[in-house]
């Protein structure tokens, strides 16, 4: 077991508990914050010439695993903030020094969508935009959002999604932007940049950080950091889902054992333990799947040659469908669960939510990455929109 892992493990208890409290601040508590930074399941992917553990993605998305199982929301912000040093240690030396050089332990939001505008300046850009979705958001001192560059009319002059990295300082966070019905523990707010400069050493090129070729680029030799960003930051997405998925069986489980039914007990009733048997295997699956591809993708990395395209398309293929198949599953043990797993002060419920509200993550997002694969399987080309 990795040392963050077990960490982590010795505030189990905490983690557990917590989870009303975080869905009802609407973000992760400050308690559980404290038990993510001090165990340093954030720094996993951070390089180590600034405090970072520079550790295995399949060591980093097992933490978040097992974080996610007992507490959703902790486990989400695990993967989504814990993901994001993986595509900063590709960036300019300088972005690094103004993040980490004087606390290690800084965290860095995002999202990601290409809903900015950057108008060429002197020495940088002009941002502007909203965003929804910045998971973890109020435990951040940076954010990584994505843009467009434009020229000095404000028509799009190039495609290529950028990532804009901004310290707190520049941009808001729309405290009550966040009023969903599940994942609410994770605080993912609105934020919005007014007319904020961003100095060139701040933008991150997303093609060559994708293919995986941005981390030699940069002077990282790590075979972390030729790991395509999609495959590692999916990976995150997929694992705090399937985790959400196996926090479901876990409180069916806890669940079964005391309740009684007509059997005398639900833990000997037959309809009930046929319910148990193929979700758990699905779970058990989906998490494997993820895990494999994630090593494999790892020693092909550490030959010295790219992951292809088609090897891309085939992990998010993956990826996808293991998300899928365990919120299925935490689908089908919710219904066998009893009406009284519908009161809220129940676990149940609450992990069942924010599994299925994991589903509406643009990563988990199905069908563009079925088409993607398919068209790449039979020799056409993918659909430009999609990024694999």
């Amino acid at each position: 077991m990795n040392p963050v892992l077990e960490s982590v493990l010795e505030h189990a208890e905490l983690l557990e508990s917590d989870g009303p409290v975080s869905e009802e601040l609407g973000r992760v508590s400050d308690e559980v914050a404290d038990v993510l930074r001090a165990s340093g399941v954030i720094r996993m992917l951070q390089p180590r010439d600034f405090g970072g553990l520079e550790s295995h993605p399949t060591d980093f998305l097992r933490t978040v695993f097992e974080i996610g199982r007992r507490n959703g929301a902790a486990g989400w912000i695990a993967g989504v903030v814990g993901v994001h040093p993986h595509e900063l240690a590709q960036g300019d030396p300088r972005m690094q020094r103004e993040i980490w050089g004087e606390d290690p332990d800084t965290w860095v939001a995002s999202p990601y969508a290409p809903m900015g505008r950057a108008r060429p300046v002197e020495g940088g850009y002009v941002f502007n935009g909203r965003w929804p979705f910045s998971s973890g958001t109020d435990h951040c001192r940076w954010v990584m959002i994505g843009g467009l560059i434009t020229d000095q009319e404000g028509s799009v002059a190039d495609r290529e999604t950028i990532h804009f990295v901004i310290p707190r300082s520049d941009y808001e966070i729309l405290h009550d932007s966040w009023d969903v019905v599940g994942l609410r523990g994770t605080g993912s707010k609105d934020i919005v940049v007014k007319d904020a400069f961003v100095p060139g050493h701040r933008l991150i090129r997303t093609d060559p950080v994708t293919d995986g070729s941005a981390g030699p680029i940069a002077g990282r030799d790590a075979v972390l950091y030729s790991m395509p960003r999609n495959v590692i930051f999916s990976g995150a997405i997929t694992t705090a889902t399937i985790a959400l998925a196996q926090g479901t069986l876990d409180a069916y489980v806890s669940w079964t054992r005391e309740r009684g039914s007509r059997f005398g007990s639900a833990s000997r009733d037959p309809f009930q333990l046929s319910v148990l048997g193929p979700a758990a295997a699905d779970i058990d699956a989906s998490l494997g799947h993820v895990l494999h591809d994630l090593d494999r993708a790892f020693d092909i990395v550490s030959t010295g040659r790219l992951l292809t395209l088609s090897e891309r398309a085939e992990i998010r293929r993956n990826q996808v469908s293991a998300s899928h198949r365990a919120a299925a599953a935490a689908d089908e043990i919710f219904k066998v669960s009893g009406g009284s797993q519908l009161h809220t002060r129940n676990p149940m419920q609450r992990m069942w939510r924010d599994c299925q509200s994991a589903l509406h993550h643009v990563q988990n997002y199905a069908g563009p990455l079925y088409q993607a694969y398919g068209m790449d399987h039979f020799g056409g080309e993918m659909p430009a929109a999609v990024k694999v």
